[in-house]
Order: C-alpha cells, then sequence, then structure tokens
C-alpha cells in the first residue's frame, strides 16, 4: 500500500507488498524488495538498494550524501540487506569514490539516531543502540553489539561477537569475541554470554578464552603473543580469526586488561 500522501518516483522499483506511509519520499534510483515498511517521513534517496522485509521509520534517511569534503558527487550506493530494522532518525550515507558503496547486512537492529557514515561495511545480526555514530570505512562483524553514544573513529574494525560498552570512543581496533570497557578502551574479557546465546559450544568459548588470555592478560606484546597462542591453543577456525585480525590491523588494538582503571 502506498499513501497517497506519500512521494514515490516513478522510475523507482519497489517490490511486492511494500508499504509506503504518509509523507515518506522515495527517489528514483531506488530498488526496494518485498514485504518492507516505509514509515512515516522516511526519505530514500538515489542509490538506496534495500532487501526483503525491511522496516525503515519515521524521518529515517537512507542513501543520504556522504559527509565527505573529498565526495564530487559520483554515482555510488547504500546496499541495504534483509529483515533490518532501522529506527527514528537513522542516516546511512551512500559511498564515496574510495569504496562506492555503504553496506548494512541482514538482520541487524539499528537504533534512533544511528549514523552509518560513507563507505562502511556493517555485517549481520548487529544491535547498534541510539546515537551511535560510525565514521567512514569503518568495519564492523557479524553479530556485534555497540552500546549507545559509542563514537567510532575513521577506519577501525570491530570483529565479530565483539561488544563496546555504551559511550566508548574507539579508535583502535576490536579483535573478535571480546568486550570494551568505556573508560581506557581496554579489553574488559570475552563476550561469554553473547557467545553462548550463538551457539558457541563450552568448549570453544574455553579455546577463545584461553587466547585472549595470553593476548591481553600476559605482559606479551601482541605479536609475540599471538605466537604464543599458535604454540598454546590448538588450532581452530575462531583461534585463527583472532590472529588474523590482529595481525592485520593497521590502527593498533585495543589496550590489554588492567586491574585498575588507570593507564
Amino acid at each position: 500500500m502506498i499513501s497517497p500522501l506519500a512521494y514515490v518516483h516513478p522510475d523507482a522499483k519497489l517490490g511486492n507488498n511494500v508499504t509506503v506511509e504518509p509523507f515518506a519520499s522515495i527517489a528514483g534510483d531506488v530498488v526496494i524488495g518485498d514485504d518492507c515498511w516505509i514509515g512515516t517521513g522516511a526519505v530514500i534517496h538515489d542509490g538506496a538498494r534495500i532487501g526483503k522485509g525491511c522496516r525503515i521509520h519515521t524521518a529515517a534517511s537512507i542513501a543520504c550524501l556522504p559527509q565527505d569534503l573529498k565526495f564530487a558527487g559520483e554515482v555510488t550506493t547504500a546496499e541495504i540487506g534483509d529483515y533490518n530494522d532501522i529506527r527514528e532518525y537513522v542516516t546511512i550515507s551512500r559511498g564515496t569514490a574510495s569504496k562506492g558503496k555503504t553496506v548494512v547486512g541482514d538482520h541487524n537492529l539499528l537504533m534512533a539516531y544511528v549514523h552509518v557514515a560513507h563507505d562502511d561495511v556493517v555485517g549481520s545480526h548487529c544491535v547498534i543502540a541510539n546515537r551511535v555514530s560510525l565514521a567512514g570505512e569503518v568495519q564492523v562483524g557479524d553479530w556485534v553489539v555497540i552500546g549507545g553514544h559509542a563514537a567510532i573513529h575513521q577506519w577501525t574494525r570491530i570483529g565479530d561477537h565483539a561488544m563496546i560498552q555504551g559511550g566508548a570512543l574507539l579508535g583502535q581496533d576490536v579483535p573478535p569475541f571480546v568486550i570494551v570497557r568505556n573508560d581506557t578502551l581496554r579489553f574488559a574479557g570475552i563476550n561469554k554470554i553473547g557467545l553462548s546465546r550463538r551457539g558457541f559450544t563450552p568448549e570453544r568459548i574455553d579455546e577463545i578464552h584461553a587466547a585472549c588470555r595470553i593476548l591481553f592478560q600476559s605482559d606479551l606484546n601482541y605479536q609475540s603473543g599471538c605466537e604464543e597462542v599458535e604454540r598454546s591453543v590448538p588450532q581452530s577456525e575462531d583461534r585463527d580469526r583472532l590472529l588474523e585480525f590482529i595481525r592485520t590491523s593497521q590502527r593498533g588494538i585495543i589496550k590489554p586488561y588492567a586491574r585498575t582503571q588507570r593507564d
């Protein structure tokens, strides 16, 4: 159902059973999949590619122009997967010449006022809480939880199954499976509850914990820590994902665990 009070450009491609509420606006270079709901006042700009079953709430802005002084009007996209819940006043910019597209995967919840900047890549099954801001070219893995009011610096990576506490100012890479404190951006443990909810066996969690104790709770630097993990922890996909993430970091890794909050 398309409200007569909405604007839908005649070139826009809408799937079956799409609802467009009053005062929503949909531009021409837009593709929207089946069973989507576009709320009152939402704006879907040129370059939006939206999968099926998404809910886009009041005043959200999808594929808006990048907030990047280098942007010169190039044709780019914002590609949103299936079954995402995009809440009020969320802004998702389209890409720039750097990567050409901004990507959000499937089954994500983006709460009110979240900003996803140009050329970001957000995985699937993530929960990004109110007023989180992702700067440009950030990479967020799958099953990540980011607490409210956190700010993520440009080019930062967050690994799968990580959790960022609310209010964090994050400027270094966060390896998979870990929790990051919001005071000094230190390792605060592994995300045991999240991993258990996602079907990780106790044995897998124990192996991840063993690797993280070496990496973040010993006196070894990260290079030596990775080597010790390879010697001490049995080879597995989880272990190798963690080590590969740390070894390919371009921004440095969060600080190790400390018994006090002083650096």
